[in-house]
């Protein structure tokens, strides 16, 4: 393996951090500097002259001599007498001064000129496996602390961010807005990440993750195409580290149109793991309109406080199938097997065996908790376990209120879980959703369309809709038709009504909804809605968890497939009795009958307080005492 030298790589950061023409203007100085010594000592000689307390005065004495004289003007009124060396002496010092002061101003331009760069923001980074993120956008004030907890157990992380924007107004709102980033240094560099010669700035070269952000215009996913080309395809790159030598790298990137995923994948090939953000938050709304408390599970998967997804391997297990390796784990819950191929199964069959080279995938407190720790036949309370038919689905009525890119999404997935004969009616306030809504009549089998024009903050037409005839209700915000701030006021002005509406007429009906700004998530928290979805937070969770682990992809990818197992949260008597103190081997046991996995629960009591998660509690001790309710949930990965 070829590396690059550690001389090389100082010229090449030296060269990158001082200006050119001044290393020259130097180099031209020092020579004039040599010359003007050389010739005035050997002309100092050849006249004859000499202080008149040097008797002998050689080539070497008349050489420091002169260079002294030229360096310091002081030394000239050392002498007393012998006014011919004295006025050849004026001369030296009269050029040494030209020399000093040219090169002091030099110098003193050079630090000026790279304090106003500094401050700029176009100095060459030179910190090494630091988080690159290129772009700038709400989802930042999400990442920066997620990456701050990730790194919380190494001495000293570092995150790099390259951004159309000026150097001090990006510190300063990170500042104001994330704060303390504890060991964890903050380095804003000020320049286009489409452009090649200012994504150099950033050292892309030597990082660990590369995190791409939505640009949140309408050119945006050319724009991370061409931001991906100017990373991979770099020839600088191998000149750097030598082509033998260039290490893969771990790019995260964001993209709204689906049409641009293969184009995208194409160019990044391995090196780059794609998001496609409306598609992800249209699944995850889908599967939280039809279980409350969803979106509470998934953001606990994907933040850094608290459990999250780890892959680890376990030898002593080879040999055992999946249903002894979740009984395995005294405090994991194990979700599913990593082979050795680098493919991953969610909630394989029972029966799967666990080879030599698999990983478990587990919900754990850190990566070094994930290990085997059950020594001894657990005891699943068998009389507490039930068996229970589902029961059958009845043709479903939903209503999506508002508008914006990803209710084609929604819609289209809808249509893989919905039974056969269900309803969708569209409301927004914009006519020019129905042209879409209308192309989707063709590409869905198990629901019928419907779009109406209607104020959907007024409270008399909401109130004329018969909302009581609905089993889910969407909130979509308008995104793209107000600014952030007004899109969730609008959101929020239905959430009161629709609420108020349930509270006069005790209809039932769950409503989910969606909000842009995670601020007004506590503000919509006195509607008391089912669940919220906050899109740019859990995109930038997921962003900032696959920027630590690549493999995780594989694991939402999954999660987010109707076709694949899902998380389900079911009702608790369908598992076990309640009413009765019991520990999480009883749920397991009882999940692990049915196929499925159970990896928590969720109190209901405590369904409306944000400091108790909601009640939604993952990956509890298992050997722990605790009891069910009636209306407690079970939280289970399951393909139905």
């Amino acid at each position: 393996m070829k590396n690059i030298s550690f001389k090389d790589r100082l010229k090449y950061r030296f060269d990158s951090f001082v200006s050119q023409g001044t290393i020259s203007m130097i180099k031209g100085l020092g020579v004039i500097t040599i010359v003007v010594i050389v010739l005035f000592g050997a002309s100092l000689l050849l006249l004859g002259l000499h202080p008149d307390h040097e008797s002998n005065f050689n080539i070497f004495e008349s050489f420091w001599v002169n260079l002294t004289h030229a360096l310091d003007p002081g030394v000239l009124g050392n002498h007393d007498e012998n006014w011919p060396f004295r006025l050849f002496m004026l001369l030296t010092t009269v050029i040494g001064l030209v020399i000093i002061s040219t090169l002091i101003g030099l110098v003193s331009n050079g630090i000026l000129t790279k304090l106003e760069v500094l401050r700029k923001g176009r100095s060459f980074v030179i910190e090494r496996d630091h988080v690159l993120i290129l772009g700038w956008s709400s989802k930042i004030f999400t990442i920066i602390p997620e990456i701050v907890e990730a790194n919380e157990n190494q001495k000293r992380g570092v995150i790099v961010i390259l951004a159309d924007m000026d150097k001090v107004l990006m510190e300063d709102e990170i500042k104001d807005k994330v704060g303390n980033t504890g060991n964890t240094v903050v380095i804003c560099r000020t320049g286009n990440p489409i452009d090649v010669h200012d994504l150099k700035i950033a050292n892309p070269f030597d990082t660990k993750s590369i995190i791409i952000l939505d640009k949140e215009n309408e050119n945006s996913d050319s724009q991370i195409i061409k931001t991906i080309v100017a990373i991979v395809t770099d020839p600088k790159r191998e000149k750097l580290r030598g082509p033998a030598d260039v290490r893969p790298y771990h790019v995260t990137a964001e993209m709204e149109d689906k049409k641009n995923f293969d184009v995208a994948k194409m160019v990044g090939k391995d090196e780059v793991e794609l998001i496609l953000s409306d598609e992800i938050i249209s699944k995850i709304m889908v599967q939280t309109s039809r279980q409350s408390g969803l979106s509470v599970v998934y953001q606990d998967l994907m933040d850094f406080d608290g459990d999250e997804i780890y892959f680890e391997s376990a030898p002593a297990l080879a040999g055992s199938t999946f249903r002894d390796v979740l009984f395995a784990y005294e405090d994991s819950a194990i979700m599913g097997i990593q082979f050795a191929d680098g493919t991953v199964a969610i909630n394989p069959p029972m029966e799967t065996v666990f080879n030599e080279g698999d990983k478990v995938i587990g919900i754990t407190e850190d990566d070094d908790t994930l290990i085997p720790n059950v020594d001894q036949q657990v005891d699943p309370h068998e009389a507490k376990i039930v068996y229970t038919e589902p029961e059958p689905q009845a043709p479903e009525k939903l209503l999506i209120v508002g508008w914006n890119n990803r209710a084609r999404y929604i819609i289209q997935e809808l249509d893989n879980y919905v039974p056969n004969g269900s309803e969708v009616i569209i409301v927004s306030k914009f006519p020019d959703a129905e042209k879409t809504v209308n192309a989707l009549k063709s590409r869905v089998q198990n629901i019928n369309i419907s779009f109406q024009v209607k104020d959907t903050t007024g409270r008399e037409t909401l109130e004329s809709m018969g909302l009581e005839n609905y089993d889910y209700i969407i909130l979509l915000c308008y995104q793209n038709y107000f600014p952030i701030q007004e899109a969730d006021a609008q959101t929020l002005i239905t959430l009161l009504h629709l609420r108020n509406f349930t509270e006069i007429k005790g209809s039932k009906y769950k409503i989910v909804s969606e909000m842009l700004d995670i601020r007004n998530r506590q503000l919509a928290d006195i509607t008391s809605a089912d669940d919220f979805i906050v899109s740019d937070k859990l995109i930038s969770l997921l962003m900032s968890q696959v920027s630590e682990n690549k493999d995780l992809m594989r694991v939402f990818e999954d999660l987010f497939d109707a076709d694949g197992s899902e998380i389900y949260i079911k009702p608790a008597r369908e598992y076990v009795q309640t009413g009765v103190t019991m520990n999480f081997y009883t749920i397991l046991e009882s999940a692990a009958r049915k196929n499925e996995v159970a990896i928590g629960y969720r109190n209901i009591a405590k369904a409306k307080f944000a400091d108790e998660q909601y009640g939604v509690v993952l990956n509890p001790k298992k050997s722990d005492e605790f009891e069910l309710e009636e209306n407690d949930m079970v939280i289970v990965l399951s393909e139905d």
